[in-house]
C-alpha cells in the first residue's frame, strides 16, 4: 500500500530511506493520475519490502512540488539513497515504470 506522503514527512520517509523510493505526484481532479494509481498499489505489494511507493498531493503540498520543479502530473519521481535518480511524467503501463525501478533494487 501506498503511503501518504507530505511536506512535513517527506524528508524522513524518502529522503532517508535505505531502500528505493517511487513517489507520485499527483491530484485528486487528475485522470491520468488515477490511471497510475492502481499501477502503484500493485508495484507496492510486488515489491512489498524492497521498495518503498508514497503518493504526494501536489495541491495539498506546495513544498516538495516546487522543490522537485513538478510541472506536469502524473509525475512519478525514482529516489535511490535519498537522490532523485529519475523521474517519469504522464501515465505509462506498469512495464514502463517496473523497467525504471529495477537497476535501483
Amino acid at each position: 500500500m501506498a503511503l501518504e506522503l507530505t511536506d512535513k514527512n517527506f524528508d524522513e520517509v524518502v529522503m532517508a530511506s535505505d531502500k528505493p523510493v517511487l513517489v507520485d505526484m499527483w491530484a485528486i481532479w487528475c485522470g491520468p493520475c488515477r490511471m497510475v494509481a492502481p499501477i502503484l498499489e500493485d508495484i507496492s505489494k510486488d515489491y512489498a519490502g524492497r521498495v518503498i511507493v508514497g503518493k504526494l498531493d501536489v495541491d495539498s503540498n506546495p513544498g516538495t512540488t516546487s522543490r522537485f520543479g513538478i510541472r506536469n502530473i502524473p509525475t512519478i519521481l525514482f529516489f535511490k539513497d535519498g537522490k532523485l535518480v529519475d523521474k517519469q511524467v504522464g501515465a505509462v503501463p506498469k512495464a514502463v515504470i517496473v523497467r525504471k525501478l529495477e537497476p535501483y533494487l
